[in-house]
């Protein structure tokens, strides 16, 4: 059975620091392409980052220098490390992986709420 699980999102003050993680089973995790996209009320769904089967990494623009991406093949885990967090990172986080056969699979999300 395929999963993504999410975990590590919560409520912090602006400025704060958060750390996501995804755990993958089910499939080959090596081979995927791995992204995190966040969907904030009202707002489009945004891809925030990603990490490719072969460690490359494409940050938006909107997080650069404050979120990094990392990944851990042999535990089958995608962490995003969130820095100097702002009101306008608040959003529901997904994990999603993408195979090289084109399976397509997302985490149930986890909620990052940055506020005062």
């Amino acid at each position: 059975q395929v999963q993504l699980v999410e975990s590590g999102g919560g409520l912090v003050q602006p400025g704060g620091s958060l750390r996501l993680s995804c755990a993958a089973s089910g499939f080959t995790f090596s081979n995927s392409d791995v992204k995190w996209v966040r969907q904030a009320p009202g707002k489009e769904r945004e891809v925030v980052a990603i990490i490719t089967r072969i460690g490359i990494v494409n940050i938006a623009d909107s997080v650069k220098g404050r979120f990094t991406i990392s990944r851990d093949n042999s535990k089958a885990t995608v962490s995003l490390q969130m820095n100097r967090l702002k009101t306008d990172d608040t959003a529901v986080y997904y994990c999603n992986a993408r195979t090289m056969t084109f399976s397509n699979y997302w985490g149930q999300g986890t909620q990052v709420t940055v506020s005062s």
